[in-house]
């Protein structure tokens, strides 16, 4: 048995990861759920292999996930899994390769140990508290992440969706922010982490299985990480959602900040 949370994470979604591939471009059962998104076999498969493995390693923590009827006994728990079994279900239907599985551990309200796995791209972000965050690129780890130090909102590059431009959510205008768009939003938050991108934003009420994992991460890297009004981020909540996310340099988290309507 894996001797730490972030060793059981890894090697959990590793295996997980092996089933989604296995289901990948071809063509899984699908439906459609009440809130119009889509949900395949391969989803329920890697949610329930992720379940059994992760609370018979730890029975005593509580389970979140997106793909499980939420259990109110998780509340009482000391430490909760939080997870999203595949994030970008939509791009992983389509055949694209930017999705992940994003696994988390939360104790206290705060996360402590995280994994963002994507097998089609042979990446793995993981961070632990206090530890730092790294990359492991298809099984060699390399080095620490950092994001980077990039302090204006003006040619900053900006991941998030196209509603976060409307005039209506900026105080004098829209930033003329550099525009780009990932569909899973723990990438987004992971390649914030990496320094690819300035810094990540969702003005929409965001689930914590989405950020979880990416929200340690980020932080770990050195980013400030917080809800869209720049409140600190709490996890394993009743309503199991955040108000929005902004997560960069704590320069630039400032200035996006003080621009926000």
């Amino acid at each position: 048995m894996p001797a730490t949370d972030l060793d059981l994470l890894l090697a959990a979604a590793r295996d997980a990861g092996e089933i989604a591939m296995s289901h990948w471009r071809e063509d899984p059962e699908t439906e459609t759920k009440s809130d119009g998104t889509p949900v395949s076999e391969a989803d329920i498969e890697v949610d329930t292999d992720l379940r059994r493995t992760l609370t018979a390693a730890r029975p005593g923590y509580g389970w979140l996930s997106e793909e499980t009827p939420d259990d109110p006994a998780r509340l009482d728990r000391e430490r909760c899994f939080i997870v999203d079994p595949i994030d970008g279900t939509r791009a992983y239907l389509s055949g694209q390769e930017n999705w992940a599985l994003s696994l988390a551990v939360a104790s206290g309200g705060t996360v402590t140990d995280a994994v963002i796995h994507m097998p089609a791209k042979g990446l793995t972000y993981v961070a632990g508290q206090g530890q730092g965050a790294r990359l492991i690129v298809a099984g060699d780890a390399k080095s620490a992440l950092s994001v980077t130090a990039t302090a204006g909102a003006e040619g900053a590059r900006l991941i998030t969706s196209k509603g976060t431009y409307a005039d209506r959510h900026w105080r004098d205008g829209v930033p003329g922010f550099s525009k780009h768009f990932r569909p899973s939003m723990a990438y987004r938050l992971a390649v914030v982490a990496q320094g690819r991108f300035d810094a990540m934003i969702t003005l929409r009420d965001a689930w914590e299985w989405d950020i979880a994992a990416g929200v340690l991460i980020a932080a770990e890297a050195g980013a400030t990480v917080t809800d869209r009004r720049g409140a600190a981020l709490r996890f394993n909540s009743p309503g199991r959602q955040t108000d929005g996310v902004l997560a960069a340099n704590p320069a630039l988290h400032g200035e996006i900040l003080s621009r926000l309507a």
